[in-house]
């Protein structure tokens, strides 16, 4: 989608801004002595999106200035004087793009799909894409030779006509910032207290005009949908509405969340009265419902688009009340539970006595074996590539799906397409990325990237007014439970120990003190089993040459009746999702079949 675009005419750099977009409060333009900025989405917080976007471009203005990226959801271009800036926030949550040739920079946008050519692909993309398990990109390439992406956290500069000058990734503040103090020695109470704190703030940052929370009665969602509760009460001075937006089943698996789903919007409603329930029918909708657009229509692929008519649902419906903002608790499991990685820590360290008696209690606590325990948290992150293929080679059985983990090639990848464009390569620097050198630390790097379906969101923000948000992937929130030791969250049996102990007080006693959800296993499930025969036609009609080209369409297929089968398990499952989104959208890749761009209007670039 394009919010924003920056061009060179007459060797003067351009800037535009989508028009409907300013208006709606997810872009914003500033101008000041210094320059012109345009931001697509917020700094700071979403209330004060001007303010920010003020700040943003007076910060790096200043002569010799490298401060830290601020916090906030936001893609921006800064434009001054002597020099033009792009930039991401850490979350990565909002993309940016540009088109480069030689050394210097032709056009900048949000949209790749707009800078790129559908002629021109970048095969080696392909194969990046289909290694892991990742929601959202996180490498420079795209889908299009030419077309380069700006990293979460990365600051691009450039002359004022575009020739390249650098290219830095900065960190919000960090653990081993003098400011921050030290976590050593904590104790489950105050790392607690700790997490309170900065869950607050995180909530707090994220609250517009009219705020929806995402609640499914399950901890981490309820969480953050109390402190919302709390925060608007206290707002005497300030209007703010809440909407409570939940998706409701009354049948099968998933209707047995409705009692803690009731328990948990009552308990809102106790702390905010005003607060407005908005309960979604979800019973029609399964996975891989329009998977056409879902698939086909985004700028990239979308490994996860398969769960988009869900949360499209529950969008289309906080867009009906006019909402500007909706926070979910996705995001928690991986960040504020206790780090099973930590044991990899112990083991490096020759700790191996305490590597021995904490992953015993892991192995209690977790109702598995200490040699399952072991080989997840130890073997796997510091040999991925070697644990795979044993598993393969154990559970495969004669099918395609039996044992596929992450990273290796799937058996549909055509091996001749994976040698000629760096698969092995890129299975590699995969790996690397999600457990790198310190696994219990590149957790919640991956994690950033895999626990949200932004995506989706950012394709439907133009017609949705708002943007998801994410409070439990807040750089704070990160910043701490980084820091906190072992010891502090971990609680043999009690998942998210330390997030329910600071939550104790406003969590329902039923809530605070479940330990398992149901997941949307049951989505799926039914979503093969209404799709699967179309998801196999789509494979064998596909015209497209590149898909012939990197899959054995008829293996796939076979993949797909598997899945039906129940055969393999999420990671496997997953690689089937993300190969039928590429074909998809390969498929609606012609450019005649792309949708009118956005009305933009020029932004004045200030001089002096």
């Amino acid at each position: 989608m394009e919010a924003l675009r920056l061009e060179w005419a007459g060797g003067a750099p351009k800037l535009w801004a989508a028009e409907a977009m300013v208006r709606q409060g997810l872009v914003t333009t500033v101008s000041s002595r210094a320059g012109s900025a345009v931001v697509a989405g917020w700094v700071g917080s979403v209330r004060d999106r001007v303010a920010g976007a003020r700040g943003l471009l007076d910060d790096f203005g200043r002569p010799g200035a490298a401060p830290p990226l601020p916090t906030g959801d936001y893609a921006a271009v800064l434009v001054y004087r002597d020099r033009i800036l792009l930039m991401r926030d850490e979350q990565a949550r909002i993309p940016l793009f540009f088109r480069e040739s030689g050394g210097r920079v032709s056009a900048v946008g949000t949209s790749a799909r707009r800078l790129g050519d559908a002629a021109e692909l970048e095969p080696r993309y392909f194969c990046r894409y289909l290694t892991g398990n990742m929601a959202q990109p996180h490498s420079e390439l795209t889908p299009f030779t030419g077309v380069h992406r700006i990293l979460g956290g990365e600051v691009v500069e450039l002359s004022t006509t575009g020739q390249m000058r650098g290219r830095t990734l900065r960190r919000v503040r960090q653990a081993h910032d003098p400011l921050v103090p030290a976590a050593d020695g904590l104790s489950l109470s105050e790392a607690a207290k700790s997490l309170r704190l900065v869950l607050v703030n995180a909530v707090e940052r994220r609250m517009g005009r009219a705020t929806a929370c995402h609640v499914s009665g399950g901890t981490d969602s309820t969480s953050i949908a109390l402190l919302a509760a709390r925060l608007l009460t206290a707002e005497h001075d300030r209007a703010g509405e809440l909407v409570l937006l939940a998706g409701r089943f009354s049948s099968g698996e998933l209707a047995g969340e409705q009692a803690y789903l009731d328990e948990a919007i009552d308990e809102i409603r106790r702390q905010a009265p005003a607060t407005r329930p908005l309960i979604v029918d979800a019973d029609d909708v399964t996975d891989f419902d329009d998977f056409e657009d879902h698939a086909g229509d985004p700028d990239e692929p979308h490994a996860h688009a398969f769960r988009a008519p869900f949360w499209s649902r529950l969008h289309a419906a906080a867009a009906e009340l006019g909402c500007d903002t909706l926070m979910t608790g996705c995001g928690a499991d991986p960040m504020v539970d206790a780090n099973p990685l930590h044991l990899h820590r112990l083991a490096r360290r020759g700790q191996l006595r305490q590597l021995t008696r904490q992953a015993r209690a892991w192995a209690a606590g977790s109702e598995r074996g200490l040699r399952e325990v072991v080989s997840a948290q130890v073997v796997q992150p510091a040999f991925p590539l070697a644990a795979e293929r044993i598993t393969a080679l154990v559970r495969r059985r004669g099918t395609v799906l039996g044992g596929l983990g992450d990273f290796t090639r799937p058996r549909w990848l055509r091996s001749g397409f994976a040698r000629a464009h760096g698969y092995r390569e890129a299975s590699i620097a995969e790996s690397r990325f999600v457990f790198g050198r310190r696994p219990e630390q590149s957790l919640y790097e991956a994690a950033n990237y895999i626990a949200a379906p932004d995506p989706l969101s950012w394709r439907r923000a133009r017609q949705d007014g708002f943007l998801l948000s994410h409070p439990f992937l807040d750089p704070e929130v990160i910043a701490l439970m980084r820091r906190l030791p072992a010891a502090a969250t971990f609680r043999p049996g009690r998942p998210k120990a330390v997030l329910r102990e600071a939550m104790a007080d406003l969590l329902p006693p039923r809530i605070h003190g479940r330990a398992v959800k149901v997941p949307f296993n049951e989505l799926y499930a039914r979503g093969l089993r209404t799709h699967g025969d179309e998801l196999i036609d789509l494979c064998r009609s596909a015209t497209h040459p590149l898909t012939a080209e990197m899959f054995d369409v008829e293996t796939l297929c076979r993949a797909v009746r598997e899945a039906q089968l129940g055969i393999g398990d999420a990671y496997s499952w997953d690689r089937v999702n993300s190969s039928l989104a590429l074909v998809m959208w390969l498929e609606r890749s012609d450019p005649r079949s792309r949708a009118p761009g956005a009305v933009m209007s020029a932004v004045v670039i200030a001089g002096p």
